[in-house]
């Protein structure tokens, strides 16, 4: 998407509920939508335009044009904000996790929220709010790869199966969920690896939670990592978050950006190491400068799976994470792990506090 028609939180624009039964006269779930931008309200110029196209739409716009939605859910809508989510930042994550957390406690018939997210940044929401939102109703985060003026666009069934997957009494207590490609994963583990095929999400090593069939939505799994209702971070007072960076490591790597972020006021580093989190002698080195001044150091890894664990003494390209007091990021993706220090800096400075969350989330 080439151009950001709205840079700013819109006023909440809200869509009169469909009609409250279904055909058989049975009451229909009621599912919340909430309008971010991205692809799937974008339009190109003809259905065969896949690339630079634009946002077009606005979520009730969409709402509307989806055909047997109303047969799905009563659904309201509003508009966030209508932007790229290569644009999203965290103050935005803050102010649509309070929005979301009011929307629930203040409506305890609502089965769940949808959210329409661009697919660049769309798994850091969606941790973001796993780790945020205080209930165990489901929201679900969903997007496009192809404009809603595509030949075979992705976006009006990913809605529809959105709305479905929110209204299943089966998702609550499941985290934050990402529904794409009829396929349901967890927010920890979704990750986007493609630029433009519609299977462009998977779920990691440890696969998806379940998906969205013809005849219902159904589950084979549960996390089991804490989340939403048994969280400790609270946004009711939180101000802004810290600044975490993520220093990328690779062949010849010399601890320049590390430094860079320490100077620029990172109060915590994600690495993303080679193999199990490995770095030369100068970003070690670098990394130590940054310990040295206060900075948080989360060790990942670069390679995309896989676990990186405590190094008790420095051996091959790890320093000693118990000497160093260098937190170790599990599995997390270097992004995942980037949004959980964040969180993790508002309640503590400990290494051996921070630490305990990366183990516990």
């Amino acid at each position: 998407m080439r151009r950001l028609p709205f840079l700013v939180l819109l006023p909440i624009l809200l869509v009169p509920p469909v009609p409250r039964v279904d055909a058989a006269g049975q009451k229909l779930p009621r599912v919340h939508v909430i309008g971010t931008g991205g692809t799937i309200v974008s339009k190109g110029k003809d259905p065969l335009q896949l690339s630079g196209y634009s946002i077009a739409l606005t979520a009730r716009e969409l709402v509307e044009s989806v055909p047997g939605l109303d047969r799905l859910a009563a659904i309201t809508a509003e508009q966030f904000s209508n932007i790229g989510s290569f644009a999203i930042t965290p103050d935005l994550w803050v102010k649509l996790g309070r929005r979301i957390n009011e929307l629930l406690a203040r409506d305890a018939d609502l089965s769940g929220v949808v959210v329409l997210h661009g697919t660049d940044t769309l798994e850091e929401t969606a941790y973001f709010l796993t780790l945020t939102v205080q209930s165990d109703r489901p929201v679900v985060l969903v997007g496009a790869m192809r404009p809603a003026s595509a030949l075979s666009a992705d976006g009006p069934l990913n809605l529809a199966n959105a709305v479905r997957a929110a209204a299943c009494p089966d998702a609550r207590g499941k985290w934050a969920l990402v529904l794409l490609n009829d396929e349901i994963s967890s927010a920890r583990d979704a990750t986007k690896r493609n630029t433009y095929r519609t299977d462009a999400f998977n779920a990691g090593e440890f696969g998806f939670l379940g998906s969205v069939d013809t005849d219902r939505v159904v589950f084979y799994r549960a996390p089991v990592r804490r989340h939403t209702t048994r969280s400790e971070f609270k946004l009711d007072k939180l101000g802004a978050l810290p600044r975490v960076d993520i220093v990328y490591s690779y062949p010849g790597a010399d601890g320049a950006l590390i430094d860079a972020a320490v100077r620029a006021g990172a109060r915590g580093i994600v690495v993303a190491g080679t193999g199990a989190g490995n770095l030369n002698q100068a970003a070690n080195d670098a990394l130590l400068r940054a310990r040295e001044a206060g900075v948080i150091v989360a060790q990942g890894t670069r390679v995309g799976s896989g676990r990186v664990i405590e190094a008790p003494a420095a051996a091959g390209g790890r320093l000693s994470t118990r000497e160093h007091g260098i937190v170790t990021s599990d599995n997390l993706t270097p992004q995942k792990a980037r949004v959980l220090l964040m969180l993790a800096l508002t309640v503590s400075r400990s290494p051996k506090d921070i630490q305990r969350i990366f183990d516990e989330y």
